[in-house]
């Protein structure tokens, strides 16, 4: 469908936002519980149940750098022609979201566990990936992408809320010993995402082929030599390569990776503090993640805030007010007096106001970074960067979950065991405060010198769009040259210098 005869509705927002009730909550079940129903339930070690964390994402991850450039040229086939080169793999990817039930089962070995996590990780991938596209897809309006973007984050924190609340009530109802909350659980949250995977496909579109694309439709394609597919390889690396040359992207993927690793090394631990270093329950500790139900209300007040302030400053917000809540949950650890119900609940509702803060702004930021490339690229590469950014998000994750599982075993951490040793309490609390801090205050480093906002992006878009109706680049005014060189990471002499080649090819092809 025509972006033109489409227009961003609430509905239509809200149909959008809706796969990222399985974004945020698949993995915020996963980050909060799986390493904790593995080491209690199943009874791996902790080494063997992040193993199947980290090994997952580090196939899935290789798998999603070829999945963006795959949908990038999806096109050209016969489902893409027919279903969208993005929206087919919302189609056929709903129905897979079933496969997210297994992960629960109870009494299988390392193998099954393994296997079905990883087939779960690439579905997510196969559906993610070319989701994230879609507002780049649909329309190039600041506000009108915020408004998908701002669903999107208010779905995403829902997902968040139901991820830890509904395991809390299950776990209550069951009991703490017992494994079926989490099959259940599983059960209720696969068809959930089912259905809203479809509803995505349904409701969305994509932008119309360009010249371009409808001229490499018409080629007579040929069978490729093996040396010619080699090439087409390390020319597609060369392109991944070419995304970290952009420096607001290169700001971008640090700030994400960095304050996303942080909150997830909190989410893995967080049951383990609440359970060995407070002793408090397992449903207490859900009940406390479950605060993310702030997140509804604040995701709204965001979507304001980012159009008003900019993503910089919500970073800063988000880090700040995390860390405070940090600092008090330290005290908790420290201070029996205060490991009271009360004091857990406020600090966990202040630090789920800036997680979800933190959640928020990266990816309402991201739909703006293919604008900021097409400058020095002249392409539309939106596959590719969401590629890169899934790519490298999967191996942070991967390497930091593997990471906690060996200081938990080599901490002395007991597997099975309602009690651990001293040494292994005092491993889960470094991990949560060490860990989650130091990461947090490495994102607050770079997000303070983050420029790319409503006012710099116009100026951005409207040289971009003054220099495609031949508009000389010697007339480029003193503010838009700043904006461009700024984020973009190049002179602007450079840029309007050199001679026309891809950015692939190590060079920058020319503004003219």
């Amino acid at each position: 469908m025509s972006q033109k005869a489409k227009n961003i509705t609430v509905p239509v927002s809200i149909g959008y936002g809706l796969t990222d009730i399985m974004g945020g909550g698949a993995f915020t079940v996963i980050g909060a519980w799986l390493l904790f129903f593995y080491t209690t339930f199943v009874g791996l070690s902790p080494v063997e149940a992040a193993s199947i964390v980290a090994i997952a994402r580090v196939v899935d991850a290789v798998v999603s750098l070829f999945m963006g450039s795959f949908t990038d040229h999806f096109y050209k086939h016969y489902f893409g022609k027919k279903f969208g080169r993005r929206r087919f793999f919302l189609l056929i990817g709903a129905p897979l979201m079933l496969v997210y039930a297994l992960l629960w089962l109870d009494g299988m070995n390392y193998g099954f566990y393994l296997a079905v996590y990883l087939a779960f990780e690439i579905i997510a991938a196969m559906v993610l990936i070319p989701w994230e596209t879609l507002p780049s897809e649909m329309t190039k309006d600041y506000n009108q992408r915020t408004k998908l973007s701002t669903c999107r984050m208010f779905l995403s924190a829902s997902g968040t809320f139901l991820a830890t609340f509904i395991p809390g009530l299950l776990i209550s109802y069951f009991g703490e010993n017992s494994a079926h909350a989490y099959l259940i659980n599983g059960v209720i949250f696969a068809v959930l995402f089912m259905v809203c995977v479809f509803i995505s496909w349904n409701v969305t579109w994509e932008r119309e082929l360009t010249p371009e694309m409808r001229a490499e439709l018409e080629k007579d394609e040929r069978q490729k030599t093996l040396a010619e597919k080699l090439a087409s390889l390390c020319h597609l690396f060369r392109e991944y390569g070419s995304t970290l040359k952009i420096r607001a992207f290169r700001k971008h993927l640090a700030i994400y990776l960095l304050s996303f690793t942080g909150k997830d090394v909190y989410n893995t631990v967080f049951v383990f503090f609440c359970v060995y270093c407070l002793h408090v329950s397992s449903s207490l500790a859900g009940s406390l993640l479950s605060m993310s139900i702030v997140g509804l209300p604040v995701t709204l007040i965001a979507g304001i805030g980012i159009i008003k302030y900019g993503p910089s400053k919500l970073y800063v917000f988000a880090y700040l007010l995390m860390l405070i809540c940090l600092g008090g949950f330290f005290a908790v650890y420290q201070i029996p007096a205060l490991n009271t119900v009360t004091m857990l609940v406020v600090l966990g509702g202040l630090y789920q106001v800036g997680r979800c803060v933190l959640e928020f702004t990266p990816w309402n930021v991201f739909p703006f970074i293919p604008d900021i490339d097409e400058m020095v690229s002249h392409q539309r590469r939106e596959g590719l960067f969401a590629a890169v950014m899934t790519f490298s998000r999967k191996t942070t994750v991967a390497i930091a979950t593997f990471i906690v599982g060996i200081l938990l075993q080599s901490g002395g951490f007991m597997k099975g065991s309602q009690t651990q040793p001293p040494e292994a309490v005092h491993t889960i609390a470094m991990l949560m405060f060490v860990g989650t801090a130091g990461l947090l205050i490495l994102a607050l480093w770079q997000a303070l010198t983050f420029h790319l906002n409503k006012r710099t992006h116009k100026i951005f878009v409207d040289e971009l769009d003054r220099l495609k109706a031949n508009g000389h680049p010697q007339q480029v005014s003193a503010e838009a040259r700043r904006v461009v060189e700024d984020l973009t990471g190049y002179s602007w002499d450079t840029l309007c210098r050199e001679p026309a080649a891809t950015v692939t090819d190590g060079n920058v092809r020319p503004v003219l």
